[in-house]
């Protein structure tokens, strides 16, 4: 039977947990007591608030990242016969809206040292494949992808750009928030996410007529809110289905969550980056690759803290984070690519090989646990668990 380590004395340390304060608490509580426990007011100031934030004239609040993708991808007309290039260094969520709308993925390669799609890539299938639609690059762990060179490439090839920038908020590219620079950006509030709703979502975008789209697809393709339905003093019943929609709407209750979560989101980001350089200071010496750093003037999400072992470690990934748990820390890999799921595998005919750098990454990539609820205390317990492990033991040990 196998003794686990120190675990049995430490308190086990997660990989991921939200900053919920008596502010949100007070929040919910307050939309409760109103009798607004679907979209609603709270909603509609979660939208507005969020707009403002990243500088987009709209917002639609949505009940996940997936499904804003989903809408995302339906208005811009993506459809049967049409192709999406993205990256398989993502979860399989990305890639799957593609299919719901019976269009194809068209997955590019990472850049090794970006871990995001590589612009080289992109214009190489952009030139050799019909039937490309759209563009949908990840800001992967909340560094930027290269958008100048994507956005050219779209201009060049007529193609619209729908951001996956779960990870990314906030997160700047060229000086601008991402969220202002393709023609649609989709965000997480996943309970792991840079600010957590539990379950949420947010589409933003400049264009007026997608964001009308969105706003009437994202509820059973109804042509009016429910919210404006249901609030108005003189009677309003009357509504029209003009297509057939979807339920993606975001309660009251996440969004409660949300308005507050959002107002301490730079307070966030900072004390991720505080704790990102703390790690790189930490490792520079040890057989690690750290994270990328962002450009000069540009700002990092730090939503991940991604570490890739090197040839020089002396144990291997997967005994890395056993021992990891052995120490009571949680860990977690980002990601398994997609061209290795049994799905993405055999629908495609996709060998391991195909990406190699998104192969490599993740053989040797350890998520840390990063997130502004963690102690000094704790930090430093993960610092010391990761020097001990990686000056001792064996190669696959």
């Amino acid at each position: 039977m196998k003794v686990r380590g120190d675990s049995s004395t430490a308190k086990f340390l997660p990989f991921a947990l939200p900053s919920i304060g008596e502010e949100e608490i007070a929040e919910v509580a307050d939309s409760m007591r109103s009798g607004w426990l679907t979209t609603g007011p709270k909603a509609k100031q979660f939208e507005k608030d969020f707009a403002a934030f990243v500088g987009a004239p709209h917002a639609l609040a949505v009940n996940s990242a997936t499904s804003g993708l989903h809408l995302a991808l339906e208005a811009i007309g993506v459809g049967p016969g049409d192709k999406v290039v993205t990256t398989p260094y993502t979860f399989t969520a990305t890639a799957e809206v593609i299919r719901y709308l019976g269009a194809e993925p068209l997955f590019v390669d990472i850049d090794p040292a970006t871990m995001n799609i590589d612009p080289v890539g992109v214009a190489a299938a952009a030139g050799r494949e019909a039937g490309i639609k759209a563009l949908l690059p990840v800001h992967f762990a909340g560094l930027a992808c290269d958008m100048a060179a994507i956005l050219e490439l779209a201009r060049k090839h007529d193609l619209k750009v729908v951001e996956d920038a779960a990870h990314a908020l906030p997160t700047t590219c060229g000086g601008k928030m991402v969220g202002t620079l393709g023609d649609l950006t989709v965000y997480s509030f996943y309970v792991t996410k840079t600010i957590a709703t539990g379950e949420g979502g947010m589409v933003a975008t400049a264009n007026p007529g997608y964001a009308e789209r969105i706003r009437t697809m994202r509820l059973h393709g109804i042509s009016r809110d429910v919210f404006d339905r249901y609030s108005s003093t003189v009677p309003s019943w009357y509504y029209e289905v003009v297509a057939p929609g979807f339920k993606y709407n975001m309660t009251d209750i996440a969004a409660a969550i949300g308005i507050h979560q959002l107002r301490k989101a730079w307070k966030f980001q900072e004390r991720r980056a505080e704790m990102a350089a703390r790690y790189d200071e930490a490792f520079r010496n040890l057989p690690v690759t750290l994270p990328p750093r962002p450009k000069e003037g540009d700002t990092h999400a730090w939503h991940l803290y991604v570490i890739r072992l090197t040839d020089e470690a002396q144990v291997a990934r997967d005994a890395f984070i056993e021992r990891m748990a052995d120490k009571a820390i949680g860990c977690s890999v980002h990601f398994i690519p997609l061209h290795l799921h049994p799905y993405w595998r055999d629908r495609y005919g996709f060998k391991p090989g195909d990406f190699p750098n998104a192969l490599r990454a993740y053989e040797r990539a350890v998520s840390l646990p990063i997130y502004p609820k963690m102690t000094d205390a704790d930090q430093e317990r993960v610092i010391e668990a990761v020097r001990g492990i990686l000056s001792q033991g064996t190669k696959g040990a």
